[in-house]
């Protein structure tokens, strides 16, 4: 079984959890990182990525599920000394067959942040991709903030 995970128990409990929170302070450095681990994951042809768990990257992976990027999800906890850390493991898929995810754009940053209103929700290539968008409503797909009438942050494209 390949598994796309951390080498060391120590650094994944700095990279993973209080360290990081202490440091980034925001959701968008855990979402974007788990973007960025799940298409990596697949382009090395990995079976499983973990990822933190925060609830914007909850509903990210129901989105990637749901558009068929990812195969499954489950929510985990890891005991790290005394305290239990949450986490998500992505089930990829088998490493065999081609990435669903060819490419990933991050468009908002934590330091520039890129809202865009809901005339201007455009298809991601052409319709085959997707696009992330936090609304005031919750983080949902463009399309459905289309039909919903929202605009919000565009936080990434995935195709």
């Amino acid at each position: 079984m390949i598994f796309a995970g951390f080498t060391s128990e120590s650094w994944q409990a700095k990279a993973f959890y209080p360290a990081l929170k202490k440091v980034a302070g925001n959701r968008m450095i855990t979402l974007l990182d788990m973007l960025i681990r799940v298409k990596n994951a697949q382009m090395n042809k990995k079976e499983r990525v973990l990822v933190s768990f925060s609830k914007a990257n909850l509903e990210v992976a129901k989105i990637l599920k749901s558009k068929n990027f990812i195969q499954d999800f489950e929510r985990k906890k890891k005991k790290i000394k005394k305290t239990e850390h949450p986490f998500l493991e992505i089930n990829l898929g088998s490493g065999k067959q081609e990435p669903a995810i060819a490419g990933l754009k991050i468009v908002s940053k934590p330091s520039r942040r890129f809202y865009i209103k809901k005339e201007e929700i455009k298809p991601v290539v052409s319709g085959y991709g997707i696009s992330i968008i936090s609304t005031s409503k919750g983080i949902m797909t463009g399309e459905e903030a289309k039909k919903s009438n929202l605009g919000g942050e565009l936080l990434a494209e995935v195709w």
